[in-house]
């Protein structure tokens, strides 16, 4: 007898996050990191794990933040790569909540994710587990980039006071500086010393700064790919649809170039046709996440536009430190949220400023 899966939960707005999400919370924001954010596994078992031991934590819109709520952003910063070997120690981020609730003179009493991609939008919801605070349903990307000082916020000027940084030997820095540019130098730098992983947190905002400065709803979206992966028989298909992305090509990664250097994955890979696409061979460029596809010489799909290599077979994303030759591959690209689009957002985070003389071309996602 052929058994029907479940159906899978609701998830337009979710009010908590639970253990029970978490497996599909890890494969959405995978899909979103655009292949960097770090590798989710580990993450998702840390926070299956808090989620076991302290209960649920409350999922909150902009709008259900109070007056008096302080916001701050918590992330992993480093090479991926280093990530999967080299875990958080004990206590690592009680420290920095303490040292950074030192400089506010007041308690955190809600956590987002500097990027909803990969495990820095897993690792959040574990911490404010372990701290009793609540998760805003909302990033500071909408997926996954290398760099801090690509964030909405500094899209829309909200200014970032200060940065505390925290490595697993025990070190705590705190960074003031000039502009956000200077601060993911310093913050690369200790990093880089630090064996280049650390725990950061920074921009602390009121609920008033955070209002049209963040990208809402990321969290909630992340869940709900999950989900559509985990419940259809066709992941590839599902996981487009619900992100209205196209799929540029199916493959098999025939070359690999990648290395760390200064506390980044660099490098590209090169995926050959197979089946449909037979006789077609695109190459990505990486810093991190993927950001470029390149075809026969011309750029299809670039930064800040959305670029996630995926299981050709199982739809579950392939961050650059997992890719491996031989691995047979589809090709997903979408639009990026409109902030990134303005005058403001390109600058920060498009082509040129990776750069890549070229002009941005928007990506309009699925075919219609």
């Amino acid at each position: 007898m052929t058994q029907i899966p479940p159906a899978p939960r609701a998830v337009e707005r979710l009010s908590e996050i639970t253990e029970d999400d978490v497996a599909a919370l890890g494969i959405g924001t995978a899909v979103l990191g655009t292949g960097g954010g770090g590798a989710v596994h580990g993450a998702q078992m840390m926070t299956e794990r808090a989620l076991r031991e302290h209960g649920p934590v409350p999922l909150v819109t902009v709008d259900e933040l109070e007056p008096d709520d302080v916001i701050v952003l918590m992330s992993g910063i480093g090479a991926p790569t280093v990530g999967i070997e080299m875990l958080a120690a004990s206590g690592q981020i009680v420290a920095l909540r303490n040292e950074a609730e030192r400089l506010l003179g007041r308690p955190i009493t809600a956590i987002m994710a500097a990027e909803i991609g990969g495990s820095n939008g897993v690792q959040p919801i574990g911490w404010a587990a372990r701290l009793g605070v609540k998760v805003l349903d909302a990033d500071g990307m909408g997926r996954a980039f290398p760099d801090g000082a690509m964030v909405a916020m500094n899209v829309a000027g909200v200014p970032c006071e200060w940065a505390v940084q925290s490595d697993v030997v025990g070190n705590i820095s705190v960074m003031k500086t000039v502009d956000l540019h200077w601060l993911e130098r310093h913050a690369r730098a200790l990093t880089v010393a630090s064996g280049s992983i650390c725990i950061a947190t920074h921009y602390p905002m009121t609920a008033a700064m955070a209002k049209g400065a963040v990208i809402e709803g990321t969290v909630s979206t992340a869940v709900r790919v999950g989900h559509a992966l985990m419940s259809s028989s066709d992941p590839v298909a599902a996981v487009s649809r619900e992100l209205d992305a196209r799929v540029l090509m199916s493959g098999k990664i025939t070359d690999l170039d990648r290395r760390t250097v200064g506390g980044f994955v660099r490098g590209s890979v090169t995926i050959t046709g197979t089946g449909a696409d037979r006789g077609r061979m695109q190459r990505l460029e990486l810093q991190n996440e993927n950001l470029l596809v390149l075809e026969d010489g011309e750029v299809i799909v670039s930064v800040p536009d959305l670029i996630t290599i995926i299981d050709a077979e199982t739809g579950h994303a392939i961050t650059t430190e997992m890719l491996r030759f031989g691995q047979r591959v589809s090709v997903l690209a979408w639009a990026c949220d409109p902030i990134w689009r303005s005058p403001r957002g390109l600058e920060l985070a498009g082509p040129a400023a990776f750069g890549y003389d070229l002009p941005y071309v928007p990506f309009e996602g699925a075919a219609r």
